[in-house]
């Protein structure tokens, strides 16, 4: 997968078990870096929703489309299914993709 075109679905939360918002991005790095510097205005920034706590590759944008949709749909226990089945510390998995940790 190309470095530059890499559709991911990701979930972010201010803190665990709190605020959570569900995106799509063809490029999760660089997303990550305006979500974390408050360059994307309204929902993330006003309520500093930053940990990113869930994500999935897609190959295709159109496949991680559907899925945001999908997850955005579901009741809040199943998204918090979804993050704990492979995060049950709540850790921010930025930092395993090279972000400095949040202060």
């Amino acid at each position: 997968m190309h470095r530059d075109f890499a559709p991911a679905v990701y979930m972010l939360a201010s803190r665990r078990n709190c605020t959570l918002y569900v995106g799509v991005t063809s490029d999760v790095i660089a997303r990550l870096h305006q979500h974390r510097e408050g360059q994307v205005p309204g929902f993330t920034r006003e309520y500093g929703v930053k940990l990113l706590v869930w994500f999935e590759m897609h190959a295709t944008m159109e496949s991680a489309i559907e899925r945001e949709k999908r997850i955005k749909k579901w009741n809040r226990a199943w998204k918090l299914e979804l993050i704990e089945a492979s995060n049950p510390d709540w850790r921010d998995l930025a930092e395993e993709l090279g972000f400095e940790p949040l202060g």
